[in-house]
């Protein structure tokens, strides 16, 4: 779990440069304060996902990948994955389907918090943060998409994540709940005081997030003295 002083820790990207076959997908440096999102949005392979996959330790090997991902002084980079503490949400909330919605939750809470009932109270707590409090024996299976979008939010933050990477988590669902599932996203966010990167294809995402919109291979920035973050456009 995150060490002491990690909490509400402004997420700095250093030098950021991926390339596939020797050509510049990223080039890319950027504060994303505690709280904060910054978006970033492009056509498919582009790179977003990529960028992505490389702040989580996760990158195929087929890319060349470099820079310094750091946080409460410590260069991420440097760490194997599972010692990254990146919470991550994709456009299929990936719930086990063997389980029940509070054992899904109760699954991520880390290691070190090794009592079954203290386990249940903190996924029942969050399960209740995102509307689903008499959710915990349900079988997911029984969810709809919403519903299984905000288990998966809840599974993420039990994690006591460093840091949140969201990889387009609103495509799936119809527009109604987009606009509700943006809205809840950053607002846990907000109040966990974690940075946030979200890639994306919609531009009623990146209106959502606020902050800095990060276009790759469009040769400009929005505004980067309006929220103090420092950013390069990707060079392709």
């Amino acid at each position: 779990m995150p060490m002491a002083g990690e909490e509400g820790s402004n997420l700095m990207l250093v030098g950021i440069d991926i390339r596939l076959k020797g050509r510049c997908l990223i080039t890319l440096s950027a504060e994303i304060a505690a709280g904060e999102v910054l978006t970033v949005m492009g056509p498919s392979g582009s790179g977003k996902s990529t960028l992505l996959a490389y702040i989580g330790g996760f990158i195929d090997p087929v890319f060349t990948a470099m820079g310094e991902v750091r946080i409460a002084g410590r260069n991420l980079a440097e760490l194997p994955p599972e010692d990254r503490h990146a919470g991550i949400l994709f456009q299929d909330p990936l719930l086990f389907p063997h389980m029940s919605v509070g054992a899904n939750v109760a699954f991520a809470v880390p290691a070190a918090i090794s009592r079954r009932a203290e386990r249940r109270r903190i996924a029942t707590q969050a399960l209740g943060d995102v509307g689903l409090a008499d959710f915990f024996d349900r079988d997911p299976d029984t969810l709809s998409g919403g519903q299984k979008a905000r288990v998966a939010l809840a599974r993420v933050l039990v994690s006591q994540p460093r840091l949140l990477l969201l990889d387009e988590p609103f495509s799936k669902l119809d527009a109604p709940l987009r606009s509700q599932m943006r809205q809840l996203v950053f607002a846990r966010a907000r109040e966990a005081a974690l940075p946030v990167i979200l890639v994306t294809h919609d531009e009623a995402d990146a209106a959502a997030a606020g902050g800095i919109l990060h276009r790759l291979g469009d040769g400009g920035d929005n505004d980067p003295a309006a929220t103090g973050y420092r950013i390069w456009q990707s060079a392709v």
